[in-house]
């Protein structure tokens, strides 16, 4: 299944709003606040590449307390059965 984790940078002080408002995007499955030069990771799944593409280019960019974000489209992977 089509999937990406997307790290996001954030304003300072944001990153528990945009938890929740990212949480609450359709194909968002997981969201982690974190520690380094990124402040959150969220991982993006669908059934085709071009719903997440969407997800992340309508949806998660476009939040308003989103700086910058960087994309990692996961080419393959073993995932939990």
């Amino acid at each position: 299944m089509p999937m990406a984790f997307v790290l996001i940078n954030a304003d300072l002080g944001a990153e528990e709003d945009l938890v929740k408002q990212l949480k609450d995007i359709p194909n968002v499955e997981e969201v982690y606040v974190v520690y380094g030069v990124y402040d959150i990771v969220a991982k993006v799944k669908s059934d085709t590449m071009d719903k997440v593409k969407e997800t992340i280019t309508w949806k998660v960019r476009r939040l308003d307390r989103v700086r910058s974000t960087l994309t990692m489209i996961v080419v393959e992977g073993d995932s939990p059965a």
